[in-house]
């Protein structure tokens, strides 16, 4: 399924395309696909170049990262997980290595290699939806993850499968129109709120 942005202003197609999905195929992910989707995330942008982005991936089928980091999904997230091929955790080093201080930035970089994630899925045929409903205690414990690192999200990817294999009510929200904010809201100039001049939309 197509949900292309509405927007009259050109953007690059998988930024226009882009959109998470619940509605995932059980196909596998060729490991080719997986490798430079990461490696599209190792070359965002980062503090001091720290870094500090860590991805633990669970493969369907191959070992149990995929059951151990679906064990810890919210029941919602897991009602429609289950024929996901790929589920990661993203996680953040709280420390700079130079130094062990706090990295007050190292969520924002995350966030920066996770949307070149799904910039690259999308480039690759493939759909990212990013989770914030599992329980943190629970993944961290099972994977043994040191405690200067901190789980901030978990990310789905794979290929589009079909609405009649969700819930009815998540059926729903798959179908529904995508829609943002008027971009004069979130964009100013000179002053606090003053919408820039530029924006014509």
């Amino acid at each position: 399924m197509n949900k292309p942005a509405q927007t009259s202003l050109k953007l690059l197609e998988e930024i226009k395309n882009r959109w998470s999905p619940r509605a995932f195929s059980d196909k596998p992910v060729e490991s080719d696909k997986l490798e430079r989707i990461f490696e599209a995330a190792r070359w965002s942008a980062s503090c001091f170049n720290e870094q500090p982005w860590r991805f633990l991936i669970g493969i369907k089928g191959q070992d149990n990262a995929w059951d151990k980091i679906f064990g810890s999904l919210s029941e919602w997230n897991q009602t429609w997980c289950k024929s996901v091929p790929v589920l990661v955790l993203l996680v953040a080093k709280k420390t700079f290595s130079q130094n062990q201080k706090p990295n007050n930035w190292a969520t924002y970089d995350l966030g920066q290699a996770a949307a070149y994630i799904s910039m690259q899925a999308m480039a690759e045929g493939l759909y990212v939806h990013q989770m914030a409903g599992f329980d943190t205690v629970k993944a961290q414990k099972s994977f043994k993850i040191p405690h200067n690192f901190e789980i901030k999200t978990i990310i789905a990817i794979g290929y589009y499968g079909e609405i009649n294999t969700l819930p009815e009510n998540i059926q729903k929200s798959e179908t529904a129109d995508r829609n943002r904010k008027d971009l004069k809201t979130m964009v100013f100039h000179r002053e606090w709120e003053k919408s820039a001049d530029f924006i014509r939309s």
